[in-house]
């Protein structure tokens, strides 16, 4: 096998896994998912059907990714951390075809326990704080916290707190990449 997978995992037929991914202790990946390269998938995961993950996506202990999510490359997924893919479930009313798609984009993260009500974009770069519920779209490096979630201000890619001055203009104290904040989105200069 090109990736790890650990003896107390299991994993359905009919899902795809990318080479160098490692799969611990007691997770499940369900039929027809597709992981990809180089993704680290923590104790007691629930990949279900349909669900993708790109390269390097780092998935910690105890997080449920339901169907309809996809989650590009570069994404981080605290502890305990769950998506849903129905607005309003029922035990005894099946609603299998009303999922919705959650999207979220590269190099996002979303916090321990941090909750993502779904039909939203999670932007490029978000930061979800921890215990955050997303009830709605994030945009492109927010930083956002509480329940419901509410943007608190800007990320660089490295994760550092952005501040703009007068111009609009940030840069990350990390790796001194220069930011452009223009009619409340924010751009990296290339």
């Amino acid at each position: 096998m090109p990736y790890f997978a650990h003896p107390t995992a299991v994993i359905d037929e009919g899902s795809t896994i990318g080479n160098d991914t490692r799969i611990w202790h007691f997770s499940h990946i369900m039929p027809g998912c597709s992981i990809g390269e180089n993704c680290n998938i923590g104790q007691n995961v629930v990949v279900s059907p349909q669900v993708v993950l790109g390269n390097n996506v780092k998935v910690q202990n105890n997080v449920s990714i339901y169907t309809g999510v996809i989650c590009e490359d570069d994404v981080f997924l605290g502890p305990s951390m769950v998506f849903t893919n129905v607005f309003n479930p029922r035990s005894a009313v099946s609603r299998k075809d009303e999922y919705k798609k959650t999207i979220v984009r590269k190099g996002a993260t979303i916090g321990a326990n941090a909750t993502v009500v779904c039909g939203y974009e999670i932007g490029e770069y978000a930061f979800i704080g921890a215990g955050a519920v997303i009830t709605k779209p994030v945009p492109a490096y927010a930083l956002v916290v509480g329940n419901p979630a509410k943007q608190i201000g800007w990320m660089s890619k490295n994760g550092q707190k952005l501040k703009f001055n007068a111009e609009g203009i940030a840069y990350c104290p990390e790796t001194k990449e220069k930011y452009i904040l223009k009619d409340q989105n924010v751009i990296a200069e290339k």
